[in-house]
């Protein structure tokens, strides 16, 4: 079908960035079992690009070169200063939508393709420190002390910082900008507001790690003492896991057993393999709430910075351009780095900005009234 090369080439691109993004993630990762987990996932896509190169030979379509996209290229410039699961939230979704893409499509190459892809967002959620499969699902209900304690992806939390603190100082001060207010005054209340807005994030912050430590902390030393008190249970689950990864029951057995012998190295495997955790990352509770603190403050600076610069009905209006665009451009880098598309994005952002020109409305009326 000639008239469907165009899909078929937009499908290859797309297998092609997956391939080269769980290879490249494949080479970053420092832990041998999620780089495996990678590896495997880009031999997958590279077997569905395959497909659709193969039908486009046939259809003598022209092909493009074998090279990731921008997106990709960036992606895995930020796995490699930030770590790999800093990125997994921004691409663990993507395989859900390449299951659609292909339900929607139909054919039979397609079709066949739609399980595999949702193995694929299955191992993806997995890494994540989610419950990803039976296995663990059949473990969880047995121990309900069992929870994830996956961590959330810092690159999309450091930019939705940013976006809260942008959002937040920014309805503030248009809010009181609309009653009349001098220069003066509305830097000050920026500036009350941002370190309000900021010292409050961080402590939220602070207290949700912390909490969350505690529970983590808890769940390895559960498992330690399980490992201590039925080293028997403790190797039949690990075995369960194993058997669901692929080996037989056999392989899985003697692998399970093998890595009992050693309770420190059977706590580490099975903290990862069971709960979704790094032993050795549980999180910083002061590292979250700086971060917290830093990234809130920077959206936060974006509203005043005309302020210095300038004064009056120009210092107002320079403020609400500059974070406007600041805004929009989270909302399309957020899009870039998600694969998702952009007008939707930026829509989302035009409401926000609808908001903060109906709360500059508001302090108008505020000020009119206690005028």
């Amino acid at each position: 079908m000639p008239e469907r090369t165009d899909l078929w080439l937009l499908n290859l691109v797309d297998e092609r960035d997956g391939a080269a993004l769980y290879e490249g993630l494949a080479q970053i990762e420092k832990d041998p079992s999620r780089a495996r987990s990678f590896r495997e996932l880009a031999e997958g896509e590279r077997r569905h690009a395959e497909v659709w190169l193969r039908k486009l030979e046939r259809a003598g379509a022209p092909l493009p070169p074998d090279r990731p996209s921008s997106r990709i290229r960036v992606l895995l410039w930020l796995a490699r200063r930030l770590g790999t699961g800093a990125v997994l939230p921004l691409v663990v979704e993507n395989e859900g939508k390449d299951a659609d893409k292909y339900a929607s499509q139909g054919g039979a190459d397609a079709v066949a393709m739609v399980k595999e892809e949702q193995e694929h967002r299955r191992v993806l959620v997995g890494l994540r420190g989610e419950d990803p499969d039976e296995a663990r699902s059949l473990i969880t209900d047995r121990e309900r002390w069992h929870r994830g304690g996956g961590r959330a992806g810092s690159l999309r939390a450091a930019i939705f910082g940013m976006n809260d603190g942008l959002v937040s100082n920014l309805l503030l001060v248009l809010g009181v900008a609309g009653t009349g207010a001098d220069t003066a005054t509305l830097f000050s209340t920026g500036a009350i507001g941002l370190l309000a807005g900021a010292a409050s994030m961080a402590a939220g912050e602070y207290d949700s790690v912390a909490t969350q430590r505690d529970v983590l902390t808890k769940q390895v030393e559960m498992e330690r003492r399980e490992i201590a008190e039925a080293p028997e249970e403790e190797t039949a689950e690990l075995a369960l896991i194993f058997k669901q990864k692929g080996l037989s029951t056999e392989q899985a057995a003697r692998t399970a057993a093998e890595i009992l012998k050693n309770p420190e190295h059977a706590l580490d495997t099975l903290v990862r393999e069971e709960l979704g955790l790094d032993p050795n990352d549980l999180g910083s509770p002061w590292g979250a709430a700086l971060a917290s603190f830093g990234m809130f403050s920077i959206g936060a600076a974006i509203p005043l910075v005309p302020y210095l610069l300038a004064s009056g009905d120009a210092a107002i209006f320079a403020s609400a351009a500059l974070s406007s665009a600041a805004l929009l451009g989270v909302g399309a880098l957020m899009s870039f780095l998600s694969g998702t598309r952009m007008l939707p994005a930026l829509g989302r952002k035009v409401v926000v900005l609808g908001v903060g020109a109906a709360t500059w409305l508001i302090g108008r009326l505020v000020g009119a009234a206690i005028g």
